[in-house]
C-alpha cells in the first residue's frame, strides 16, 4: 500500500512544478483500488499536482471527505465528470451529491479491505470521520485535521491492533505523550505544533507536503 500526498500547506519535491495550498488531500493505493482521502480547496490545484505525479483523475475509486470544510471538499468539482463511478464517503448531505454512489457514514464501517472509517466522531466546529489503515505490523491512523482529537481517534482505532502510525492534520493537539509508542509520525496541513513534534521525535518524524510518498 502507497501513500501520496496530493494537496498540502507545503510542497515536499520543489522544483516540479507542483503546488501547495491551504488544504489536505491524499491518494491511497491499494492492490484493488485507488482511494482518495479528502480533495483538498482548489480543483485547479489538485488537477496540476495529480498531473505531474501522474495520477489520472478517472481512475480514482472512492472519495472520502473527512470533514465539510472548503479546504477538504473543494476539489470534488475535479471529479464531477466521473460521478457515475466514483464512490464517495461523506458525514453529511453537502454539495455535489449528485454521486451516483454516495455513502452517508454514521459509524464505524469498512472502506476497503483493511481501510476503516471510525465513523462520524463529535468535534469542534465541525464532526469528522478518519482511517484506519490495517497492517501487518499495527494501525496507522489518517486524519484531516483532527477536530474530533486525536485522542477520541486513537480510542477507536486501538481496538484493532496496536497504533504505530499517525498521518494527517493534527490541529491544536498537543498531548505529546500520546505519540511515544509511535514508528511514524507525518504531521501536515492544520497542524500548530509541528515543530514542537518534530523536536520530541525526530527519528520517527518524516515531513509531509505534496509530492512526499509513504509505503505501508
Amino acid at each position: 500500500m502507497e501513500l501520496t500526498i496530493l494537496y498540502d500547506n507545503t510542497v515536499f519535491e520543489k522544483g516540479k512544478g507542483l503546488k501547495s495550498d491551504w488544504g489536505f488531500s491524499c491518494l491511497i493505493e491499494t492492490e484493488r483500488k485507488n482511494i482518495l482521502f479528502d480533495t483538498g480547496a482548489n480543483p485547479k490545484i489538485l488537477h496540476n499536482n495529480m498531473k505531474i505525479l501522474c495520477i489520472n483523475p478517472s481512475n480514482i475509486d472512492k472519495i472520502i471527505i473527512s470533514h465539510e470544510h472548503w479546504d477538504h471538499n473543494g476539489g470534488l468539482e475535479l471529479f464531477k465528470p466521473f460521478s457515475q463511478k466514483v464512490e464517495l464517503f461523506r458525514i453529511i448531505e453537502n454539495k455535489y451529491n449528485s454521486f451516483s454512489k454516495c455513502n452517508m457514514i454514521e459509524d464505524l464501517r469498512e472502506i476497503e479491505p483493511s481501510i476503516l472509517t471510525t465513523g462520524k466522531l463529535p468535534g469542534f466546529p465541525v464532526d469528522e470521520q478518519s482511517l484506519i489503515i490495517k497492517r501487518s505490523e499495527g494501525i496507522y491512523v489518517m486524519a484531516g485535521c483532527s477536530h474530533s482529537s486525536v485522542e477520541n481517534i486513537f480510542r477507536v482505532a486501538k481496538q484493532f491492533d496496536k497504533i504505530i502510525g499517525l498521518i494527517g492534520g493534527l490541529h491544536d493537539f498537543n498531548n505529546f505523550p500520546l505519540l511515544k509508542e509511535l514508528k511514524v509520525i507525518c504531521p501536515t496541513h492544520c497542524t500548530t505544533h509541528k515543530q514542537k513534534i518534530k523536536e520530541l521525535f525526530p527519528k520517527r518524524y518524516t515531513s509531509g507536503g505534496v509530492g512526499k510518498t509513504i509505503s505501508l
